[in-house]
């Protein structure tokens, strides 16, 4: 059998598969090849726009620039809230490697204490737009710096930044009516214009600041700057320059400010002035106060809990959020209403045996001089405060009646323009009982209204608002605090400006206020003898004394019997002078018993400040000297000799 020969190799097989193999790479090759620059034309012209933009990211930042915030000046061009220089603590999360173990580095380096940590990171999750800084901590101080200094390389991301901070010389005597700015919080974010809030820090909270806040806080700019690969500032390649705040000029006056909250001192209340031509508020002081500079860059959480649980409330802003019953402060107005309703004429007299009763009733309404006045008309009733006349008023006028009228004044409503947070009080009527307890008013009530008490709830503003407009024979004005911003005088809309209240006989006007003159300079005047000596101008007042408790029906008050804070609240109401009134005044003494005798000469010393200088030149040390005079009683009074003259009201 013959063998097959093997082959042993084929050079024609191996040149096909060579070739085979050949085209197979370098097709393949040649379809890499095309992908490549396909990518590369997709990368380099189709997303050419994208990728310049991020890289110009890694090269150019965009950084917010804040606006200087507007200042706040009073009436007279003296600065009441400044910018001082300041040192903040930021981070960028998007730059921190590791943000956590940043924030612990940053605690340890400025030896934080335990109750601060957990705020100062709370702070650096605060949400914001992407590469915005978070602020951390305001008010470095000098080592605080030279520690971060030292430690910025174990810190990316942590940068020290140079910004303007709030300051106020006058924290104290103006922090309800200047209120304060703070740190923006979460729930401020939600709302807040984020492209006009960039880099900005800080928002009004409360009072002035909060109300004004667009127009102090400005239009915010922007810069782009180059950096290099650790974030550092290289140079700058454009900029648009923010808008600054515009300054706000307040109509308080600084000088009578600091006399309010002076003659406040050492007690618990409110005063207030206005201008009666135009409702500008000259002074508006709520005593106790607080260090508003503490609340700018944070309050601790010490210095906030001994605020809080004070029960002087340092923080409750009495002037416009303090509702009081207005006691004896009404009755000229309880006058006009009984006139103009034809419930008494100008000669109507009362017969006071020391108390009134309502028909089949042997309750006894009490004046509060007890034997009685006698025979009184009205011009008298007022003058020696009469409660036994203005219960027959206020039985003959009814509560819806006196509550109509009394909302022509303003009670029971918030009338100011720019005050913020301030409240309407309480003006009842059958219907708001009703509503409220789901019961029927009962005649004893409107007897307690006639001379405000009860339900009737006023704050000090309103009382000097009121009386502004009794001191206008019938114009009405709006209370407000801003006079200018920037460079234009705040005007108030005609179509927001109140009507007048306008009598049937104007005279009655004049009747009126010869009553109140008589309260002040009157043989029978219950506040002649602590307000109208030496008085060198013609004016006019109503003192009152609210009660902080019913009293039972043969209870007689006494001070020295109840705690401080039972006693009766202490109220004056005026206006000065008559024939061209320059200044309206409402004081209420928390707890200060007699509206004649403790609120009647502050009210004094407010108007003498004001008005003695157009008689005699630096005659304001004259008011100036009352303060000192007039100090918290050491002993309270009970409800003989002092107190039975001081409770005249």
């Amino acid at each position: 059998m013959r063998q097959r020969r093997a082959t042993i190799k084929n050079p024609q097989q191996e040149v096909r598969i060579f070739r085979l193999r050949s085209i197979v790479a370098a097709s393949l090759v040649l379809v890499l090849a095309c992908c490549l620059l396909a990518r590369l034309f997709f990368l380099q012209v189709v997303e050419h726009d994208i990728y310049t933009t991020r890289s110009d990211k890694n090269r150019v930042r965009v950084e917010p620039l804040p606006p200087t915030r507007g200042l706040i000046y009073d009436r007279n061009g003296r600065l009441l809230a400044e910018n001082r220089p300041n040192y903040n603590l930021t981070i960028v999360r998007e730059r921190a490697v590791d943000l956590e173990t940043t924030l612990e580095r940053l605690v340890e380096i400025l030896d934080l204490p335990p109750d601060e940590i957990e705020d100062f990171k709370e702070r650096s999750r605060q949400r914001q737009r992407p590469y915005q800084p978070a602020l951390l901590m305001s008010e470095l101080s000098q080592e605080q710096i030279a520690r971060l200094a030292v430690n910025r390389y174990r810190l990316p991301g942590v940068e020290v930044e140079a910004q303007l901070l709030r300051y106020y010389p006058d924290a104290k005597p103006l922090s309800h009516t200047l209120g304060y700015v703070g740190r923006i919080n979460q729930a401020e974010l939600k709302t807040l214009d984020k492209g006009n809030y960039s880099g900005t820090h800080f928002i009004g909270k409360t009072g002035i600041e909060r109300f004004y806040e667009e127009q102090l806080h400005g239009q915010a700019g922007l810069r782009k700057v180059e950096t290099n690969a650790r974030g550092r500032v290289l140079r700058e390649l454009s900029r648009t320059d923010p808008v600054p705040g515009k300054d706000l000029t307040l109509t308080v006056d600084r000088g009578l400010q600091d006399l309010a909250y002076r003659l406040l001192k050492g007690r618990r209340g409110a005063i207030v002035a206005i201008e009666p031509k135009t409702g500008e508020i000259l002074a508006m002081a709520s005593v106790p106060g607080f260090n508003s500079n503490e609340f700018v860059t944070g309050i601790s959480v010490k210095s906030y809990r001994a605020l809080r649980t004070d029960l002087d409330l340092p923080l409750f802003n009495r002037a416009i959020r303090g509702q009081y019953p207005p006691a004896s402060t009404v009755k000229p107005f309880m006058s006009l209403a009984g006139l103009e309703n034809g419930a008494i004429t100008t000669s109507t007299t009362f017969f006071d045996p020391g108390y009134f009763q309502l028909p089949n009733d042997s309750h006894k309404y009490r004046n509060w001089l007890r034997w009685g006045h006698g025979r009184v008309n009205m011009r008298r009733g007022i003058a020696v405060s009469n409660d036994t006349y203005f219960y027959n008023v206020a039985y003959r006028l009814g509560i819806d009646r006196i509550s109509e009228y009394m909302h022509k004044f303003g009670f029971g409503e918030q009338t100011a323009l720019d005050v913020q947070g301030a409240l309407p009080g309480l003006m009842p009527s059958k219907e708001w009982k009703r509503n409220r307890y789901n019961k029927p008013w009962y005649p004893g009530e409107t007897i307690s209204i006639g001379i405000g008490q009860g339900y009737w709830l006023a704050t000090p503003l309103q009382l000097a608002a009121a009386e502004a407009t009794l001191a206008n024979r019938g114009k009405q004005v709006q209370p407000h605090l801003a006079k200018r911003i920037g460079d234009d005088a705040v005007l108030l809309p005609e179509s927001d400006q109140k009507p007048p209240i306008v009598l049937d006989n104007p005279a009655w006007w004049d009747d009126v206020i010869s009553a109140l003159e008589d309260v002040v300079s009157g043989r029978e005047g219950t506040a002649r003898k602590y307000v109208g000596p030496g008085l060198k101008y013609r004016m006019a007042g109503k003192s009152g004394t609210a009660q902080v408790f019913t009293l039972g029906q043969d209870q007689k008050y006494n001070g020295k019997e109840l705690a401080e804070r039972l006693r009766d609240h202490a109220l004056f109401a005026a206006f000065a002078p008559v024939e061209d009134p320059e200044i309206a005044v409402s004081v209420v003494i928390e707890n200060g018993q007699g509206g004649s005798s403790v609120a009647g000469p502050m009210a004094r010393a407010v108007t003498d400040y004001w008005l003695l200088p157009r008689i005699e030149p630096a005659a304001r040390d004259t008011a100036l000297a009352l303060v000192e005079a007039l100090k918290p009683p050491p002993e309270p009074l009970n409800s003989e000799g002092e107190q039975g003259e001081s409770n005249a009201d």
